[in-house]
């Protein structure tokens, strides 16, 4: 179905782009505040880091959840009830006033974290075939545009106006979507028949908020304790008893048979290891610009000052969109990824082998940028090729929360190493410069695995799906065409 004829396919794009950058930019949204929050809010620090987790928590949980009742409810449904959810949160944080309300709101946020996966499909069924890679490029690079701008830019707001000011912006931002959405934005393709899995939901929920809570607070509550090893028998169970569940499902929460073919299962843990190497990049880098000079490699520069040279691979990431369409249009999903995995790969190798400097780490945190927005455009045509239309969303959605694994799982490997591999300066531990290259180096087996797990995915039949195969409408690059008004 064409875009509405009361939106341009480029509005279209932007609107929906706009979406995914809110989401990404309202995630890391709090983190300059965590220093500050337990003075304000009379919390312990430990309360304080709930403010992070709460919206990582929903946001896991709601993705697959909105995603697979997009495909069967409808996308534009659910992309507003996805910004109504999200902007309440926003009005809740900012007149709360208190640590509850706060981390209400928080997780209400979280739900946001669904409209890239959803706004993704819509683009799928509403754009021209000629603008499509270049949008889907965008949308796939706010995920990381939102995490490099995030932090400066919610250090300025915060020391400018205060901390209420960053929730009543992003309320404002999402009520002007839901605005712009209900009024312009048409459904594209009506939803699927069938039941929802409400079942498949609740376990696959409890198995995923198991996980995440091992992956972003076991490290506080340490590794061997009785709290983590209690959730990850809850996981273990959980989701021994949700696969079968979803093998005999008519209308699976997840479809599983299509999430093990070797394309889509490859292109998932292709996905998690890119996501994981992306958020090292971050929480290195951070690291490098602020720690003393006395750790052997720190360069002891202000928060701020530190935030604002993040910037650049932010802008980076954006500046690349439509050149990783245009990469998309002519090479096809799978070069691209492995030319964005090879990229961050490098540039991690770059990192070890150079001299420690502010120009040398902003430049690598650059490239690493630019590697993980060419890989990233690349994995929604991967997934949408073998992903039949009526699973769209939910595919999408499902390598959308691949990535957040990843990058949980990077975040709990990074405090590990450096908690295990840590120098003390002035009384206060920081990674060492042993720990640091190990980091480095990590981050480039990372991308390397990125690579050989995305060179095995299949060329031919890996990028069109089983509908188009049958009709004869799939292209090269793994996108699908779009029937002609006449057909």
């Amino acid at each position: 179905m064409p875009p509405s004829p009361r939106m341009p396919a480029w509005v279209t794009a932007g609107v929906l782009t706009l979406c995914g950058l809110i989401v990404s930019l309202q995630q890391t949204l709090v983190i300059p505040l965590l220093p500050d929050m337990p003075e304000i809010l009379g919390v312990s620090a430990d309360d304080a880091s709930w403010l992070v987790t709460a919206t990582l928590l929903t946001g896991a949980v709601a993705t697959p959840i909105v995603a697979r009742m997009a495909d069967m409810y409808g996308k534009r449904r659910m992309l507003l009830i996805s910004l109504l959810v999200m902007t309440a949160g926003s009005l809740v944080a900012a007149l709360g006033g208190s640590f509850g309300p706060l981390i209400v709101g928080r997780a209400m946020q979280g739900f946001g974290a669904s409209l890239i996966p959803v706004g993704i499909s819509i683009m799928r069924d509403q754009l021209p075939r000629e603008k499509l890679a270049g949008a889907i490029s965008l949308m796939s690079a706010t995920f990381g545009i939102g995490a490099a701008l995030g932090l400066p830019l919610s250090g300025l707001i915060h020391e400018a106006f205060g901390w209420t000011a960053l929730f009543w912006s992003t309320a404002v931002v999402g009520a002007v979507l839901i605005v712009v959405i209900r009024l312009m934005l048409t459904e594209s393709v009506p939803g699927s028949s069938g039941r929802f899995d409400v079942a498949g939901a609740l376990i696959l929920s409890i198995a995923l908020v198991a996980l995440l809570l091992i992956l972003s607070k076991g490290a506080a509550w340490g590794w061997t304790s009785v709290a983590v090893a209690v959730l990850a028998g809850v996981a273990v169970v959980a989701f021994a008893v949700w696969v079968p569940l979803q093998l005999r499902t008519p209308e699976p929460m997840v479809n599983l048979r299509t999430a093990v073919k070797r394309p889509m299962l490859l292109t998932n843990v292709a996905s998690f290891f890119v996501g994981f190497s992306m958020l090292m990049n971050s929480l290195i880098t951070t690291q490098e610009l602020q720690v003393p000079t006395e750790t052997g490699y720190g360069m002891a520069l202000p928060v701020v000052t530190a935030g604002l040279l993040m910037v650049p691979g932010g802008l980076m990431m954006l500046v690349f969109s439509p050149i990783s369409g245009r990469m998309l249009n002519r090479l096809g999903g799978k070069p691209t990824l492995l030319i964005g995995s090879a990229t961050i790969g490098l540039a991690y190798l770059g990192r070890v082998l150079a001299p420690d400097s502010v120009v040398t780490t902003v430049v690598g945190n650059t490239v690493i940028s630019v590697g993980t927005a060419v890989a990233f455009a690349a994995m929604p045509t991967l997934v949408m090729a073998t992903a039949h239309r009526s699973e769209t969303a939910s595919a999408n959605g499902v390598n959308s929360l691949i990535r957040s694994l990843g990058t949980s799982s990077s975040s709990a490997v990074v405090a590990m190493l450096f908690a295990s591999m840590a120098v003390v300066v002035d009384g206060t531990a920081y990674p060492s410069a042993a720990g640091m290259d190990v980091a480095l180096w990590l981050g480039a087996a990372t991308a390397a695995i990125a690579v050989l797990v995305g060179a095995l995915i299949p060329v031919r039949g890996g990028e069109e799906s089983g509908e188009e195969r049958e009709h004869g409408t799939a292209r090269k690059d793994g996108y699908h065409r779009l029937p002609s008004k006449s057909s």
